[in-house]
């Protein structure tokens, strides 16, 4: 499963590809759903693969049908996939965590979540989203299996529905990363054990354990020549680096994602000046002094931390303009409590746009200033010990 919504509502019409060259098919609650251009390839390589396939279950057919058939195996599988994305994607947002794009490739899909969760039990319930969702699918068809002439075109291409739905179910909860039933696993020893770094670690040698499978799997195929061997060969080698380089990145991840033990929030802290809205920037700046600066209106209310880069540009210009104009404003993601776990900040630290952040004590008082550049750098010095 482990991207952007932003574009708004009313631009689907005029962006149609993004950055990286997705192309955008639609959007399911401002999320926007793109095609790779991997996908295509993958498509064409199933298509190629399967035709042979469909000239051996279906031995009247045409050449022109075949290769009909097996194109619709490969539009199948993508929907097939579509649909287990989408069953991700709309528990995340129920959950009210915010998915950044779900992504189609080559012979798969991604929901790109913006944060992690924050129990198990909702990193399970996502993973196990998307299975469901294929499964349900799978036994329709099945059952749809029984309405329709046997052994004709009709039949062959819901039984490849039933296939393609089955395959990305019972595939995605083989336990390891970065599949379904790797996040799964990874959701239960985080729930036994309270850490779910452990989770992780468990869930990355599962996957590690699934991409050896699949390629002993492809090779057996080839060994005893079975009528399927060279589709089996080409997705599961594929497959296979795919859950590989998936589960090295989700360790990459968790490795980033730690908090050093014996490392407190408050060695971090900036300590924290209070200045009236008001004062000259200059002003604001001499007494700065690297310390973080809350700039506070007659009123009481804060107008926002002071942001140094801007108050310097300001203050060549306009020395006694009100610092407030050069102020960021105080937003709630970008409010830390002292008494978080570090783990906990660290994570939105890194999902939160900003340079900075006010870190406050139980009681809400301003207690300093975090910012990012030094959680970086803390962070990085205490793991190369």
């Amino acid at each position: 499963m482990t991207a952007t919504g932003e574009h708004g509502r009313h631009q689907p019409r005029r962006v149609l590809t993004t950055a990286d060259g997705g192309l955008l098919l639609f959007r399911v609650q401002d999320v926007p759903v793109l095609l790779a251009p991997s996908w295509w390839i993958g498509s064409l390589v199933v298509v190629v693969l399967y035709q042979p396939l469909v000239d051996r279950l279906l031995p009247g057919a045409t050449g022109g049908v075949s290769w009909v058939l097996a194109a619709a195996f490969a539009v199948l599988l993508g929907l097939s996939v579509l649909a287990h994305e989408l069953g991700h994607c709309v528990v995340a947002l129920r959950m009210g965590i915010p998915v950044r794009r779900l992504r189609l490739f080559l012979l798969g899909g991604l929901s790109e979540v913006a944060r992690t969760p924050r129990k198990p039990g909702q990193e399970g319930l996502i993973a196990a989203a998307g299975p469901i969702v294929s499964i349900l699918l799978a036994a329709f068809c099945g059952l749809l299996l029984f309405a329709v002439p046997p052994e004709g075109a009709v039949w062959l291409v819901v039984a490849e529905c039933a296939v393609a739905n089955l395959a990305v179910g019972v595939f995605n909860l083989l336990p390891g990363l970065p599949l379904d039933g790797g996040r799964m696993l990874r959701a239960g020893v985080w729930a036994l054990t309270g850490r779910r770094s452990g989770g992780t670690r468990a869930a990355v040698a599962g996957g590690g354990i699934v991409a050896a499978g699949l390629l002993v799997w492809a090779l057996a195929g080839v060994v005893s020549g079975t009528e399927d061997r060279w589709l089996r060969l080409g997705v599961c080698v594929v497959t296979a680096w795919f859950v590989a380089v998936g589960a090295a990145s989700e360790l990459a991840a968790e490795a980033g994602r730690g908090w050093p033990e014996g490392l407190a929030v408050t060695e971090l802290t900036r300590p924290v000046l209070q200045l009236p809205a008001e004062s000259p920037v200059s002003d604001a700046l001499a007494a700065a002094a690297g310390r973080g600066v809350v700039l506070v209106r007659a009123d009481g209310v804060a107008a926002g931390l002071l942001d140094e880069a801007a108050a310097q540009r300001l203050a060549e210009t306009s020395p006694q303009a009100p610092a407030e104009l050069a102020a960021e404003p105080i937003r709630a993601e970008t409010v830390l409590l002292a008494s978080e776990p570090g783990e906990e900040i660290a994570e939105r630290v890194r999902e939160t746009a900003a340079w900075q952040f006010l870190v406050v004590d139980d009681e809400g008082r301003p207690s300093g200033v975090l910012r990012r550049a030094d959680l970086r750098s803390a962070l990085s010095a205490r793991r190369g010990r």
